[in-house]
């Protein structure tokens, strides 16, 4: 994006800056999954089915619907025999087994860091551990989760929770995470649960992925600086959400918008820095539309903040390898 400045006037005509978070939008395991589907429909044809939204984020779903993807809610809305991409968020094994036991053709387009925690689920309840996931009731990555490991793990969704779990062993419990909650909230979690069992095996490694933790960290960079604070994301999308809550908790307005026109323009009255970051599955036009409209309504300065570069790359399946941009897989 060009990090300039412009004499355009407006309805308001005010000069303003815009702080551009940086790394913001698409993450490597949103692109992954959207070539996943771009490239079922391109060797396939159409319609490839999808199970849930790929990402969840309105304007992505949308374009591939109208290349052919069709997206279902489940597995018995897909004909016997059809290719079927699971989302992002990642599926139970009970609905891996509905799919081989349909003969459905199945393209996984789970992120490989929700993958890794599936296979943490699994190792802690064969030690005989009880697993507390921490995550928000009804997130299809949540449901996926607790699939693999449905008689050894709770949800805690509310630190609140906590104080009414009366587990078998209070000596084997361990926690896992949804991977795009905030860290300051995973925190607050972790210390509750730590005080209600004092020998809470810690986590070797933090569940929340990197992309989620590096947009909230470089919204955190621009957030003081700023008279107001634009999301860009849908409102199921749970890490565009979070930097929103990020945002008002360090005492800045902050709004979720979809798209542009979905800025009111009353949320710019004497406003004169604008922060702007956008979840992990919003795409990067979206951003760029943002600034445009607010070029619109007065000259306007864009800084880009960016406070880390990501290069990881996520491979495809094994399916579809050599079809498309990401063919190895390398490390942030």
């Amino acid at each position: 994006m060009e990090l300039a400045s412009t004499q355009e006037q407006s309805e308001d005509g005010g000069a303003r800056r815009v702080l551009l978070a940086g790394p913001r939008s698409f993450c490597a395991g949103v692109e992954r999954a959207i070539e996943i589907v771009e490239k079922a429909l391109e060797h396939q044809g159409a319609p490839v089915y999808v199970r849930k939204q790929i990402v969840h984020n309105a304007h992505v779903v949308d374009d591939l619907a109208n290349r052919g993807a069709v997206f279902v809610e489940e597995l018995d809305e897909v004909p016997d025999g059809a290719t079927v991409v699971f989302s992002a968020h990642g599926v139970s094994p009970a609905v891996r087994e509905d799919a081989d036991q349909r003969g459905l053709e199945v393209i996984d387009g789970t992120c490989p860091l929700v993958t890794r925690v599936h296979a943490k689920a699994r190792r802690l309840a064969a030690r005989g551990d009880t697993i507390v996931l921490i995550g928000h009731a009804g997130h299809e990555e949540v449901e996926g989760t607790m699939g693999e490991a449905p008689e050894s793990m709770v949800l805690v969704d509310k630190p609140g929770d906590i104080d009414a779990l009366d587990l078998p062993d209070p000596e084997k419990v361990s926690y896992l995470t949804q991977t795009t909650l905030s860290v300051d909230e995973t925190a607050v979690f972790i210390d509750e649960l730590k005080q209600k069992f004092p020998l809470l095996q810690e986590s070797a490694a933090d569940d929340i992925c990197y992309a989620t933790t590096n947009r909230q960290n470089a919204l955190r960079e621009i957030t003081a600086e700023s008279d107001l604070v634009l999301v860009v994301g849908s409102t199921n999308s749970s890490n565009s959400v979070r930097l929103v809550e990020l945002a008002r908790k360090e005492g800045t307005p902050a709004y979720l918008i979809d798209r542009a026109a979905d800025i009111k323009p009353e949320w710019l009255d004497g406003v004169t820095t604008v922060g702007l970051t956008a979840g992990a599955s919003a795409p990067p036009a979206l951003v760029e539309e943002v600034v445009e409209a607010l070029r619109l309504r007065g000259p306007v300065t864009v800084e880009e903040r960016e406070i880390t570069r990501e290069t990881t790359q996520f491979e495809l399946p094994s399916a579809l390898r050599g079809r498309g941009r990401h063919e190895t897989e390398a490390s942030a």
